[in-house]
């Protein structure tokens, strides 16, 4: 990934809170049929190994965990916010035009080295970590308990787990650092007016408060 240093994040903490936030993660492969790409939700857990282990499961019909072994190199890509920039947002364009659009954003790129599980109770431990993580934040969550427990045995015998050990991680995180206060603020309201919210609280966070009370 390329890595301007103004939008390199190599913060620990902000980046694991970037991957909690957006869990949905793209889990990059290499096997004898090339690359190969699958979105799924991760579980961080930050305690484990010496940078972190990352927990998932596919269905059992998803050919991946078949296609990797134990200790495969592998990549995780997760995205946060992200925007287009309207150079009509920038009050400077006014003056002098010399601008163009650009799009904003958050990524975090996790490499690691994948491990296969295929056991009933790894699986029912992450899917509880799941179902706790997301369901915790519902006004009535659900629990794995509400299922009946055939059925959910039925279900938990169709997928397979798998571990990451985190080696490294990137971060980048573009989100107008290299603006003028007063192009910097002028983006935000853009971002903020046209219904990207998400976006408009990710470049007040990066700039610090010194910056975004101007936003």
């Amino acid at each position: 990934m390329y890595m301007p240093t103004l939008f390199t994040e190599t913060d620990t903490a902000t980046l694991f809170d970037l991957i909690r936030e957006h869990p949905l993660g793209m889990l990059v492969t290499r096997s004898n049929g090339g690359l190969d790409a699958n979105h799924l939700p991760f579980v961080l857990d930050e305690t484990r190994g010496e940078a972190g282990v990352m927990l998932a499961h596919v269905a059992r019909a998803n050919p991946v965990w078949q296609a990797v072994a134990d200790g495969d190199e592998v990549l995780v890509v997760f995205r946060g916010a992200n925007g287009y920039v309207s150079p009509n947002w920038y009050p400077s364009k006014q003056e002098t035009h010399r601008h163009v659009p650009t799009w904003n954003y958050e990524v975090v790129h996790v490499h690691g080295r994948i491990r296969v599980i295929d056991g009933e109770r790894f699986v029912r431990g992450a899917v509880a970590r799941l179902t706790r993580e997301h369901e915790g934040r519902l006004p009535a969550p659900w629990k794995m308990s509400d299922a009946p427990a055939d059925y959910l045995a039925e279900e938990l015998a169709h997928i397979v787990g798998m571990e990451i050990d985190i080696t490294r991680m990137e971060g980048k995180r573009k989100l107008s650092q290299n603006r003028t206060d007063e192009d910097f603020a002028g983006a935000v309201r853009g971002v903020e007016g046209s219904g990207n919210v998400a976006l408009a609280v990710a470049m007040r966070r990066a700039a610090g408060p010194e910056r975004s009370g101007g936003g």
